[in-house]
């Protein structure tokens, strides 16, 4: 039987909806707000926005100004380079720690999903599902990994990774090699070769971090 969660906090509803606002542009970078306003847009008590701006300050979305508000932080091409270092060797060790558990077929259900969603979001071409999916691939591959500490420092940087993909996405080619990448680091999970995974998946990371920083170029964004 399940068991109901119990509903979630002001603060949380906070977090949740600001950052939702930051990552679409909404609050835009470099823009200034008081708590205040926050706290009307939201149609919330200040509290609760208050406790949510250091949430997000912790994740490195805005700077909190003592009596001045909150400034939303941008996101370089140069802090894009570092966050895609950071997460090519976190999520390779990942992926050689999920080829050595020795996962069934049964197991890896979940990663094999995302996969065909992937696939089916690429063959209706529509780019929004695509990343929707491919979002729950790295999700489910670091859970898979089996190390916390590890799938918390990959979850903040994520939120800045969505950001700039946001941004970019209908500005990219179709994914057509990720999937295949996606594939392939399936079957080397799948057949416990962990070297294989570590490297296989390194080389999709660099790949992406390519292609999105030569997207923002290209397309003259310095920041987000």
């Amino acid at each position: 039987m399940n068991e109901e969660r119990p509903p979630k906090t002001s603060t949380a509803l906070a977090v949740e909806r600001l950052k939702s606002m930051i990552l679409s542009g909404e609050l835009s970078a470099h823009s200034d707000h008081l708590e205040s306003e926050l706290a009307e847009r939201l149609g919330m008590s200040r509290t609760p926005v208050r406790e949510a701006t250091l949430v997000l300050q912790g994740m490195g979305l805005l700077d909190v100004r003592p009596r001045k508000g909150v400034r939303i932080k941008p996101v370089t091409v140069e802090d894009m380079n570092e966050v895609y270092e950071i997460l090519t060797e976190l999520e390779s060790l990942a992926a050689a720690r999920a080829a050595k558990a020795g996962y069934s077929r049964d197991d890896l259900s979940i990663l094999e999903e995302t996969i065909m969603g992937m696939e089916h979001a690429l063959e209706a071409e529509d780019r929004t599902a695509w990343a929707a999916a491919d979002e729950a691939f790295h999700t489910e591959l670091v859970r898979l990994g089996g190390n916390q500490r590890v799938a918390e420092i990959v979850r903040t940087f994520n939120d800045q990774v969505r950001r700039a993909r946001t941004a970019t996405l209908h500005a990219r080619p179709l994914p057509v090699t990720s999937n295949e990448d996606h594939r392939a680091l399936f079957e080397a999970i799948l057949d416990g070769d962990d070297k294989r995974a570590r490297e296989l998946h390194r080389q999709h990371r660099i790949r992406a971090r390519e292609l999105l920083t030569g997207v923002l170029e290209k397309l003259g964004l310095r920041y987000l």
